[in-house]
């Protein structure tokens, strides 16, 4: 009897578990957040962000976390969580973790649990709970001004605009007498006429005329509106009410309107807002309505364009600012505008749980130096913002804390372009100044700051945030040197490897990108690309000049693998502008001496096109750049080889290809394979718009034999101006290995890349490692040694180490 009841009990379990719906645990595709934490992962905050892929028709979701795989002893519930992430409350213990998650739908039913994922919170997890609903909310103040300065702070501002920060405000009441003078015009921006060609240059005229003619209304009237408050003139207060009544009266689904322009949409949003929190007072009630229904509309659009689908497909260039502009709108008319609650929820969801997508905990920056500085200075606006309403401090997050790394050893100062990424090419170090100001003091950075200093000093930006900014407390510096010279960004997929990060005029500097995001978005260079900039002067670059985004010339060449230093097969790149063309850099080392990276991307080919490309750089510090690369594909396949220069480049044979560019210059010697057709043009296919006058220099060294297997060896020595490097090598392939043997000027360097399982040997060298070099002095005794990946390395017989000398 007692075993009848046992089993008719499980029947029914069993059979009411097949009545639950089950859970989606769909792995997450290219452009989606995925699950996290991911199974195995270690959290570098306490607590993390949780997140799950969205389940058709779930109305809110159940979160557990447990100390076990049974769920038996639970240390954190969450019921009723209406969005896809969640990010707790609370600290959680400081172990090994498990999560699982479930959907209930509308009808109150729940799902079956998702799989139960594992993941450890260490000791030194920073701390970084999310405040609750109700809490988030209640730290706004009730009264106005609420974006970057709180009522009570106002008395302190004042006084300091008479005191110390008086050179500031100077400035900033110049600036409003300059608006007084000859204030913007009001009228309407005009949209799109009937029949306009999107990305033609007649429609960028419109298109960023629109967003440039909006801000210059609306920045005037909160630049007019908090110098008021600071103490200047009545009149700036006026001259502010009426340029925002004027905006308030645009069609806010028209020209301005987030998804009709947002590049006009979203600076309208949140320069009428601060305009808004700074004015509020000399407003009638009437006119306070009107900017609540405008703002009801224009919140209410971006929200619904952003909510919920950028919590799980968040690899959208432009959302990535919209949803805090979407938070600023929230926070001055919060209380005003029905939404505006969730609207800030939302905006702290995504900050605590699904930003910044374009980076890693090492402070890389997937989308290039000049997304990296536009978006991180808007940003900056929302940290300032959140951390004086909300009382959030955004630097507490992994990212923040390495976030001017990425300056530091992308652009180093003196540096002459801004590496890969869109709209990198004309940016200097010293573009980064006033961005690295911020960072060095938001978080009291003593190696931010001595870049700062090094390029001049710092600055607050200027304006009513950077007067703000100006009561921020010095920092001291501490000198560069004190850090390594190399950095790997490992998840964007960068590698940065140098001889000086104080000063490129003195620095060899390689730039390496194998990157897991693929060349999705503005970071659309192909994988296993690389630059190399010398003494000041940028060699081997990557070419092309957007002249409007998407265009058949940034389309066809910039996105495509020919406009960058890496290689085709039988004439096929990579897939383009895709996340889906992932790389990773699967070896890193650096040392004094030695740098080495190595990359895989054969993936990142269409149509399983390629099964392995294997690229090695091993950087012999500071004149010998080595590159092995090691292709293998399905079929037998011609390759060419990329290379590409800002001058015309001297070709005596695939041996001797000389780059020279002011102070500097680089010889090429491509060792293997033999019998390489080498070109070379001065022609993008396709052009840039005549409007661009670009001249750059691009060579193709194309092998001639089709094959399954091809190995590319190549030696690039880097020197200055006037100096005459060192030339000769030789390649072979070896055991398990190929084998660059390398003239230097006082000895030679015998180098061995994995190729295959088991011991490598070559050139009387062996090794367990995936990448081993030994130096030899002009006798031919070794003076240095290096391995990656393994633990020997001997020469003739006998075993080395990093201490062997002559």
């Amino acid at each position: 009897m007692i075993r009848a009841t046992l089993l008719l009990a499980a029947v029914m379990a069993m059979a009411a578990a097949q009545a639950q719906p089950a859970f989606d645990d769909t792995p997450a595709a290219p452009g989606e957040w995925g699950f996290r934490p991911a199974d195995g992962t270690v959290s570098a905050t306490n607590p993390p962000g949780f997140s799950w892929r969205p389940q058709e028709g779930a109305r809110v979701y159940v979160l557990e976390v447990a100390r076990d795989e049974a769920f038996a002893d639970i240390v954190y519930d969450a019921q009723g969580i209406e969005m896809n992430v969640h990010c707790p409350p609370l600290i959680l213990p400081a172990e090994r973790l498990f999560w699982r998650v479930a959907a209930v739908g509308e009808d109150a039913a729940r799902s079956q649990w998702s799989m139960t994922r594992a993941f450890t919170i260490p000791e030194d997890a920073v701390r970084f709970p999310m405040p609750e609903f109700g809490e988030l909310i209640a730290r706004v103040p009730t009264e106005h001004p609420r974006l970057f300065v709180r009522p009570e702070e106002l008395p302190r501002l004042r006084e300091l605009a008479q005191g110390e920060l008086k050179p500031q405000y100077d400035a900033l009441v110049a600036e409003c007498e300059r608006i007084m003078a000859d204030p913007p015009p009001t009228e309407e921006p005009p949209r799109y006429r009937d029949g306009i060609v999107r990305g033609s240059d007649e429609w960028r005229k419109v298109w960023w005329g629109n967003r440039t003619y909006t801000i210059a209304v609306l920045n005037s009237a909160a630049t007019l509106a908090f110098t008021r408050l600071l103490g200047g003139r009545e009149e700036y207060g006026q001259k502010a009410r009426e340029l925002l009544m004027a905006a308030a009266q645009w069609d806010p689904k028209g020209a301005t309107g987030y998804r009709y322009n947002d590049e006009a949409g979203m600076p309208y949003n949140y320069y009428f807002s601060r305009t808004y929190t700074f004015v509020n007072d000399l407003l009638t009630e009437e006119e306070r309505a009107k900017c609540r229904e405008v703002m009801a509309i224009r919140g209410e659009e971006m929200y619904r364009h952003l909510f919920p689908r950028h919590l799980w497909r968040p690899y959208s260039s432009h959302s990535n600012r919209a949803w805090h502009f979407l938070g600023e709108i929230a926070i001055a008319f919060m209380g005003e505008v029905e939404g505006a609650e969730e609207w800030l929820w939302f905006a702290e969801n995504v900050f605590f749980n699904v930003y910044p997508v374009w980076s890693d905990d090492d402070g890389g920056w997937h989308e290039g130096s000049a997304y990296w500085s536009s978006y991180l200075t808007r940003f900056t606006w929302w940290q300032d913002i959140q951390r004086v309403a909300l009382g959030i401090s955004g630097y507490r997050k992994p990212f923040f804390s390495s976030v001017g790394d990425f300056a530091l050893y992308v652009m180093p100062p003196n540096v002459p372009r801004g590496g890969f990424g869109d709209l990198t090419g004309g940016r200097t170090a010293s573009s980064n100044v006033g961005l690295m100001s911020v960072f060095a003091a938001q978080a009291q950075n003593p190696y931010w700051q001595d870049y700062v200093e090094r390029l001049g000093g710092p600055s607050s930006g200027g304006g009513y945030v950077g007067f703000i900014r100006g009561a921020l407390p010095p920092v001291q510096r501490r000198p560069l040197t004190e850090l390594p010279t190399s950095k790997l960004f490992r998840g964007t997929g960068l590698a940065l490897l140098h001889t000086d990060i104080t000063d490129a005029r003195n620095d060899v500097q390689i730039e390496f990108k194998s990157s897991p995001f693929g060349s999705q978005s503005h970071g659309y260079e192909a994988q296993n690309s690389f630059l190399l900039y010398a003494y000041g002067e940028p060699l081997l670059i990557r070419t092309g000049q957007r002249d409007s985004y998407g265009s058949d010339h940034h389309r066809n060449w910039m996105w495509s693998t020919r406009s960058v230093n890496s290689i085709t097969v039988s004439g096929q790149g990579q897939i383009p502008h895709s996340a889906a063309a992932k790389g990773e850099i699967v070896a890193f080392e650096t040392s004094e001496r030695f740098d080495y990276v190595a990359g895989e991307c054969g993936g990142a080919y269409p149509d399983g096109l390629v099964e392995r490309f294997r690229r090695h750089i091993l950087f012999i510090k500071p004149g010998l750049v080595a590159i092995f690369d090691d292709l293998r594909t399905p079929e037998p396949q011609t390759f060419e080889w990329w290379l590409h220069a800002p001058t015309e480049m001297v070709i005596g044979g695939q041996r001797d290809i000389r780059v020279a560019v002011g102070e500097a210059g680089c010889r090429v010697e491509m060792l293997a394979p033999d019998g390489l057709a080498v070109t070379q043009t001065d022609q993008f296919d396709p052009p840039p718009r005549p409007r661009v006058r670009l001249v750059q220099y691009h060579l193709t060294a194309a092998t001639d034999e089709p094959a399954r297997e091809q190995q590319f060896a190549t030696l690039i020595r880097p020197h200055r101006a006037g100096a005459e490097p060192a030339s000769g090598g030789a390649f072979e392939r070896g055991a398990n290995c190929g084998a660059i043997r390398a003239t230097l000027a006082d000895g030679e360097a015998i180098m061995l890349f994995r190729t295959g399982a088991g011991e490598m040997a070559a050139m009387g060298v062996a090794s367990d490692g995936d990448a081993a070099a030994v130096m030899l002095d002009a006798r031919g005794r070794p003076t240095d040694v290096f391995v990656s990946g393994g633990e020997t390395v001997s020469f003739d017989g006998r075993t080395l180490t990093e201490a062997t000398g002559p």
